[in-house]
């Protein structure tokens, strides 16, 4: 219920107004006790400022890997990634030798193997064969805080 403009002014979202306006609908619609619609008004009340929280909260996050994500950008081409996977963003070949990385966020697994977690995909990056040896994804040499980096990048895939 939550949206974008829940700053210390707790403006009233789209999304939270419209359950106002469903609420008010039902409550000139049913002949429910007035009880229970005060109950439902202040539910939904709590629900929106609760959101609204979390939404503040998310925001303050660093960003999934701990790294810089610009410079993540930077080194994936400077790897060469674009060569075997196909890379939102980025200028190049269109690899399809690699799965491509668009939404990487969302993925459950890294190579349909690993659990998709940053730590897991800063090892992966560091070297892939350990989690699945004679896969095709070779090892590149990639340092601890470059994979950290690519990483955080990665995750900004949604």
């Amino acid at each position: 219920m939550g949206g974008k403009n829940c700053k210390g002014s707790r403006r009233i979202t789209p999304d939270a107004l419209q359950s106002y306006v469903v609420l008010v609908t039902i409550m000139f619609t049913t002949t429910a006790p007035p009880r229970f619609l005060a109950a439902l008004a202040m539910t939904l009340l709590a629900l929106s400022l609760a959101a609204c929280g979390q939404h503040e909260q998310a925001k303050a996050q660093p960003p999934a890997g701990g790294g810089d994500p610009a410079r993540g950008q930077l080194l994936i081409q400077q790897y060469g990634c674009q060569s075997c996977h196909s890379i939102p963003g980025m200028r190049g070949p269109k690899g399809v030798v690699g799965a491509p990385l668009d939404k990487m966020a969302q993925r459950a697994f890294i190579g349909g193997k690993v659990q998709n977690t940053p730590a897991n995909m800063i090892q992966w990056l560091q070297n892939p064969q350990s989690f699945d040896p004679g896969n095709a994804m070779p090892n590149l040499g990639v340092t601890p805080a470059d994979a950290r980096d690519i990483t955080t990048f990665l995750f900004t895939l949604k």
